[in-house]
């Protein structure tokens, strides 16, 4: 895949500076650093550093964070160092620059339709962690069988950053769940899950839209993906998202739009 080499001005905004490779160095310590099984990829070596952060972060702080690179997992944070692969890329996208393809109108409208849509605080409960198991065991996630409340809480509810919790409800039922952090100038989309019977939904790609939606509301510049693996059909699906930026070689690059802006 070709990426658009940056120009001079572009690159000048979008490459990382050492201030913020000093926040890194200086407001994390690393707590756990050692070569596992690669999440991902069969048979890959991943180093996955966790940190754990000095204080709580700031919006700004998680902005100059999600920068570099950094994914929160509970309350640590991680960047992927992996020895011989380097497939896990971070991805963004810069919410003015997005375009709205009919079929994302369609997802958008039917939710509008018949799905009440909430944002609100944080919650666990067994309606929550219910959810959580079904959709993990429908798309084979789980390798330790079901979880209970505290790893739900642990993974989820904990944690070292302003996080907001996205609801989808029909008729008051929860089907849907997208945690979300709050930057000053950027959202994090943390982890979605939802209920397989209401598939029909595409709550998955509705749960980044309206995250789109809401940055825009809020004159908040970007929505963090996580990371993209080509290989992995769990986190290819943000390939969709156009036009989006990479972090390759230390530098935000633009995915130009596969199809144009009036793809379907």
């Amino acid at each position: 895949m070709k990426y658009e080499s940056p120009s001079k001005s572009s690159e000048s905004i979008n490459r990382l500076d050492a201030s913020e490779q000093d926040l890194a160095k200086k407001g994390l310590v690393v707590v756990y650093d050692s070569l596992q099984e690669c999440p991902y990829l069969d048979g890959k070596v991943a180093r996955m550093p966790l940190e754990y952060p000095k204080r709580r972060v700031s919006p700004d702080d998680l902005d100059r964070l999600l920068r570099l690179g950094y994914r929160r997992a509970g309350t640590m944070l991680y960047r992927t160092q992996c020895p011989d692969c380097d497939e896990c890329i971070a991805t963004r996208v810069d919410v003015r620059q997005f375009r709205w393809t009919r079929s994302m109108k369609r997802i958008l409208n039917r939710s509008d339709r018949e799905l009440e849509v909430g944002w609100g605080r944080v919650q666990i409960d067994p309606e929550r962690l219910r959810l959580f198991n079904d959709h993990r065991a429908a798309r084979q996630l789980s390798r330790r069988g079901p979880a209970d409340l505290a790893d739900y809480h642990e993974f989820l509810v904990a944690t070292c950053v302003e996080t907001a919790e996205l609801t989808f409800r029909i008729d008051g039922k929860l089907v849907g769940i997208s945690i979300v952090d709050l930057g000053r100038h950027s959202l994090n989309a943390v982890y979605t899950h939802f209920d397989p019977a209401f598939g029909r939904y595409c709550i998955g790609t509705l749960a980044v839209l309206k995250q789109i939606q809401w940055a825009l509301e809020t004159d908040r510049r970007y929505v963090y993906l996580g990371l993209f693996v080509a290989e992995n059909r769990h986190l290819n699906y943000k390939e969709r998202f156009r036009p989006q930026q990479r972090l390759l070689d230390g530098v935000w690059q633009t995915v130009p739009e596969a199809n144009g802006p009036g793809a379907v």
